[in-house]
């Protein structure tokens, strides 16, 4: 948008900052609600369908066979995951360098759709045992709700966004509002079977995620269809099989009329009017053309990604907030916290010789959190699930050569079944894990760079040697062989979990944001994705910050329309 545009023209009920998962939920809720919305993307536009330039290739059908050439690392030797079918979503080194006080793994998605596009899109809900932990456990803060106040907004997204898996009937892991899961693998269900028999209070289960297995009304109005099975989701999914902004909400929210997507819009900061004790919009930096453009609304929802969200906050600073925006308590930044996936394991089974898998299965199983229930149990505080994948091994002679090798390749020899396992472990926030701004270095928008200093303490360790050793149990007691669990060391943030810095609370004295997510110092402005997390959970995260975001701009609409913000 030009930079001479009037004022009116550039001026919304509502701006979104972020296009993922959170802040596509935001942009349809407010639109649904008829508020004009615009949404900032701080990178490229990606239309679905359009734009997925490797979606459902085969190996051969890509230049490389997936791997990435030398010539095309040199731009990306900070990032993880790198595959060509995948190089699409991938960051430059020189897009937003930040500086690494520790060891810290930050992955980001600048593009349309944001890490909807990439996530691994389970979705478990959480319980009353994980938002009253903080309050038992005497960590962090009391969160301000409670399931209840959770429950009608987890239904709402899980029927429009998809979900499949079982009614599992577990108090640690509240069903949710699903379709048919994918089934599970012989080995997994003889895994199942062990641990029923074995271990009373530890349940295997399909793991609920974000794909439709059985259409309803609903998706087929959003123009996504059933899941194909093709596991390769993380590619962009031509079908809209499984749940993303660019597939189901951004295009939903587009359908009303009521909105703008404007990408390369890299936000520098939130707008604080001094006089009116309010935001009044968010400046940008344009990517393309580095001009500084401003944008007005009357409701401003923070939805970068966690990070990414404290750094916007902590640089919008006034002589009201000359630490950041809501910064009153000076703990903006603070209590960043991750999940822990530094355990995995994995052992082979010789049993079930004559069956093969049929097909791909998008999802995987899960064992819901079993340490410290229903009480403290164990030398660590809070607990873990374990991610549970089965597969059979085939064998081939690649050393061959004519014949004998192409018949090698053709006809494997089958092996024995493998089962994998890792770790999702809650991290306890402790103050001394925080990003800031540095005082000097910026990046090539002139913005400052995060600084983020985050590191595993004792009760991470504590809990990752627990999982080795009760994963080996698990393993032995049903009769797997070649066992092997192992604490990886991986760095904080390689889980793509991270959360907290901008933390709900009861207090302003001790947290920034309120019950609905909305900054207590600044009425208007709101963050509801990881950023506003009090505590981490076992679970993976984005249903809840999908939820939060439905159930905080149904009441910032409905505070606005009263004339309160």
């Amino acid at each position: 948008m030009p930079d001479n545009d009037s004022a009116k023209k550039r001026t919304y009920d509502a701006i979104v900052i972020g296009s993922g998962a959170s802040g596509g939920w935001a942009a349809k809720e407010l639109c649904d609600r008829g508020l004009t919305t615009l949404v900032l993307e701080r990178g490229r536009d990606v239309k679905h369908g359009a734009d997925y330039p490797t979606a459902s290739k085969a190996p051969w059908q890509l230049e490389h066979r997936g791997t990435v050439s030398i010539e095309q690392r040199k731009d990306y030797q900070g990032a993880r995951f790198l595959r060509e079918e995948t190089l699409h979503w991938a960051l430059k080194d020189d897009e937003q360098p930040f500086v690494q006080e520790k060891p810290f793994r930050w992955v980001r998605g600048y593009h349309m759709g944001g890490k909807s596009l990439m996530w691994a899109r389970q979705t478990q809900r959480w319980s009353d045992y994980d938002f009253e932990g903080p309050l038992r456990d005497g960590f962090a803060v009391d969160w301000p709700i409670r399931y209840k106040d959770m429950e009608p907004w987890y239904a709402h997204v899980e029927k429009f966004a998809g979900i499949a898996g079982n009614k599992d009937g577990l108090p640690e892991l509240p069903d949710s509002e699903v379709m048919p899961g994918f089934e599970m693998s012989c080995i997994e269900q003889y895994f199942k079977e062990s641990l029923a028999k074995n271990f009373k209070d530890r349940h295997l289960i399909q793991a609920r995620c974000a794909h439709i297995t059985n259409p309803q009304p609903v998706h087929i109005q959003q123009g996504r269809n059933k899941c194909q099975n093709q596991a390769m989701c993380n590619r962009g999914c031509v079908y809209g099989g499984y749940f993303s902004s660019n597939a189901s909400t951004l295009p939903w929210a587009m359908k009303t009329g009521k909105l703008t997507i404007r990408p390369w819009a890299v936000v520098h900061s939130i707008i604080y009017d001094e006089q009116k004790d309010r935001a009044t919009g968010v400046r940008i930096i344009d990517a393309e053309t580095k001009d500084t453009i401003e944008f007005y609304a009357s409701v401003i929802f923070v939805n970068a990604s966690a990070l990414n969200s404290n750094a916007i906050l902590l640089n919008s600073t006034s002589h009201r907030f000359p630490n950041g925006l809501g910064n009153d308590n000076g703990l903006l930044g603070k209590y960043i916290s991750w999940h822990n996936y530094r355990g995995k394991g994995g052992a082979e089974f010789e049993g079930f010789t004559d069956k093969k898998t049929d097909g791909r299965n998008p999802s995987n199983s899960y064992v819901p959190r079993f340490r410290n229930v229903l009480k403290q149990e164990t030398g660590f505080l809070r607990g873990y699930a374990i991610g549970i994948a089965g597969s059979r091994n085939f064998n081939s002679n690649n050393n061959a050569i004519g014949d004998e090798l192409r018949e090698s390749l053709l006809h494997p020899t089958p092996g024995n079944w493998r089962i994998s396992s890792w770790m999702m472990g809650e991290c306890v926030p402790v103050e001394k894990n925080h990003v800031r701004l540095h005082k000097d270095l910026k990046d090539k928008y002139g913005i400052p760079q995060l600084v983020v200093s985050c590191e595993w303490d004792e009760n991470d360790d504590r809990m990752v040697q627990d999982y080795i050793e009760q994963s080996t149990e698990m393993f032995e007691k049903a009769g797997f062989i070649n066992i092997k669990v192992e604490d990886t060391k991986s760095p904080p943030g390689s889980d793509i979990h991270e959360m907290g810095g901008v933390r709900m609370g009861k207090d302003a004295a001790t947290s920034l944001l309120n019950a609905h997510n909305q900054l207590h110092h600044c009425r208007n402005v709101f963050v509801t994705d990881g950023a506003c997390m009090t505590s981490t959970g076992t679970q993976n995260p984005t249903l809840t910050y999908m939820a939060l975001t439905a159930r905080a701009v149904n009441y910032a609409v409905d505070e606005l329309k009263k004339g309160n913000i």
